[in-house]
């Protein structure tokens, strides 16, 4: 048990990062795109995401309090390491929620004034999670090549928000807003195509840890899938938003689902490359946990609190699955 303990609720923690990085990394990626669409369809962007994207970042503060509660070491670590970036990623969320209500009940000479927040928010928030992560897996390293290397990351995340909100919208959207969706969903491949290519060779290379576990036989060949399937998941975003009539004949769905297929490759890549380390060279799983019997405690905590929250997330997506309607509140 003092074994298995910490690894459930490392799993556990990383499940809840992964999700929150889809779930609300769509509705980031929408606000990012706001301000390429036309004032009619910006409504209708807004109101794609409003049942969800609140309750989506449920998943960030099930992470953080997981690492908190379970990994108090690890997670007095990271955050005193990341105290800058959180600050702001904190300062992009509150903007973004501050601006989305905010719009709805402007006038039009002010509603500008909050969409642009409402991108500026989403933006900070996408480009200081990058960064954190590449600091994460540098290992809280301060040099030149680190730096570069957190900011390729702080680049690349947004990048894949923008490809993830632009699938959410071909699924949600009709008419135009749809057919800008798909060009915006192109445009936005290559980059985050290149920023994954980029990060994924500079990783191995800033970490000897990483390195030796990606690069040894026989473990080369053992994740050899996941490089492979991510290029194929690539061609098939490229290939699909390259066809209208594959979209049109009602697979618009494949744009969101291979952008998250990436995500999730590279999010085992990332487990596969750090474990057993909560903060790599660091602190491992089992030396940053808390004692067993807090964590049984917590585990009871965990097996209710869990699938309440997958629960009613299903349940939210179910009941507001098919196209986007105009969001209204009243007056």
């Amino acid at each position: 048990m003092d074994t298995v303990l910490p690894l459930i609720f490392m799993a556990v923690m990383g499940l809840a990062m992964l999700l929150y990085v889809i779930l609300d990394g769509y509705d980031l990626g929408v606000g990012i795109l706001l301000p390429f669409a036309p004032e009619e369809h910006k409504d209708m962007m807004v109101a794609s995401i409003g049942p969800f994207w609140d309750a989506n970042e449920t998943w960030l503060v099930l992470g953080v309090g997981i690492m908190l509660v379970a990994f108090p070491a690890a997670h007095s670590l990271v955050l005193s390491e990341l105290y800058l970036p959180v600050a702001v990623m904190l300062l992009g969320l509150m903007v973004r929620g501050v601006s989305f209500d905010f719009r709805t009940k402007a006038n039009d000479k002010h509603k500008p004034r909050w969409n642009n927040a409402f991108t500026l928010g989403s933006l900070v928030t996408g480009m200081s999670q990058g960064w954190m992560l590449g600091a994460y897996v540098s290992g809280f390293r301060d040099d030149w090549w680190t730096w570069a290397f957190n900011g390729a990351i702080a680049l690349t995340v947004p990048a894949a928000y923008v490809v993830l909100g632009a699938g959410w919208l071909i699924m949600k959207a009709e008419g135009e807003l749809h057919d800008r969706a798909i060009v915006w969903a192109r445009k936005a491949i290559l980059p985050f195509m290149f920023g994954i290519a980029a990060v994924s060779i500079a990783t191995p290379l800033i970490s000897e840890t990483i390195f030796n576990k990606w690069f040894q036989l026989p473990g080369l060949f053992a994740l050899l899938p996941i490089p492979l399937i991510t290029v194929a998941a690539f061609a098939t975003l490229w290939h699909v938003t390259g066809k209208k009539s594959i979209i049109d004949a009602g697979y618009g769905w494949v744009v969101f689902a291979a952008t998250v297929l990436i995500l999730i490759l590279a999010t085992l890549g990332l487990a596969y490359s750090i474990y057993p380390y909560v903060v790599i060279d660091r602190l491992n799983v089992w030396e940053a946990a808390s004692a067993t019997s807090s964590l049984l405690i917590l585990l009871v905590g965990l097996l209710i609190t869990l699938p309440a929250i997958i629960g009613y997330t299903i349940f939210a997506y179910r009941i507001f699955w098919g196209k986007a309607t105009e969001l209204t509140y009243g007056s």
